[in-house]
């Protein structure tokens, strides 16, 4: 039955991104509204599956990569549905539907297969670490697609091209808030996350540190956007260069995660 919901909600995902881009085809923000129920019935089905998948194995299960990048986008959707309540942000929507359902995508290819992980990552320290974690790591892509729809919509409105596409958009405060709202939430959801998995290597390995790749492109994450939201808080960046610097710390950040994978061995080869 859980499957049944994860493929229900993946074909949600699927319809959703279709209607928002047409919205953007035909330039038109009832579409978008549309879409967003849909999205919205997404997310439920998805959480349906969620809650399908505990009580059959008895708890939430985030052991390997592909229920890791399920979970990111259940967290990226339902993130982005709370603050579309605030802001009307509906066509933001047309950035984060297709990141889900790719998401989606990579998730299903393992859903049906079995990953041998060690008795030792199945704790309850390790659920908590990950859900965190991806939890902060969603704020950020959030952040990093509001940021570059702030940049396209900074665009237009220098070059004088506001048109009926332009209209489309959310308003550039909105999506200036959007990002300070991301970034004052994930930097501490990433934080408990990395404080979290410290106590769990200390139980296991016997040491906080172990210079593991995935620890060390964690760090730099933590350090990029603590980094950001302190010249957010304390310096007063905001706007054109606070949306450019969030784009690029998650590209660099995407880049490292790829390039950890590809390249490196690490004890989170589970995820």
């Amino acid at each position: 039955m859980d499957l049944l919901f994860f493929k229900w909600a993946l074909a949600a995902y699927l319809i959703s991104t279709l209607g928002y881009t047409a919205s953007l085809l035909v330039r038109r923000v009832l579409i978008a509204k549309a879409s967003t129920w849909v999205l919205f019935t997404a997310f439920s089905l998805h959480t349906a599956f969620f809650l399908a998948q505990m009580i059959v194995s008895g708890g939430l299960s985030i052991n390997n990569v592909h229920e890791t990048l399920s979970f990111f986008a259940w967290s990226l959707c339902g993130i982005y549905l709370i603050l579309q309540l605030k802001t009307k942000t509906r066509v933001l929507g047309a950035f984060i539907s297709p990141v889900a359902f790719l998401l989606m995508i990579g998730a299903s290819t393992g859903m049906e297969g079995s990953v041998s992980v060690p008795e030792v990552l199945k704790g309850g320290l390790v659920t908590l670490h990950v859900t965190l974690s991806v939890a902060g790591e969603a704020l950020f892509a959030l952040a990093s697609c509001a940021g570059a729809m702030y940049l396209i919509q900074n665009r237009l409105i220098k070059h004088k091209s506001i048109g009926s596409f332009s209209r489309l958009l959310p308003s550039l405060k909105d999506l200036d808030n959007i990002n300070h709202i991301c970034l004052l939430w994930g930097v501490p959801l990433l934080t408990l996350g990395v404080l979290v998995g410290s106590i769990w290597a200390r139980t296991v390995w016997g040491s906080h540190w172990q210079w593991d790749p995935k620890q060390i492109w964690t760090l730099a994450a933590w350090l990029l956007y603590a980094l950001l939201l302190h010249q957010r808080l304390a310096i007063g960046w905001k706007g054109h260069r606070v949306a450019l610097f969030s784009l690029l710390a998650f590209l660099i950040l995407l880049a490292g995660f790829f390039l950890e994978k590809a390249f490196f061995t690490t004890v989170h080869n589970f995820l």
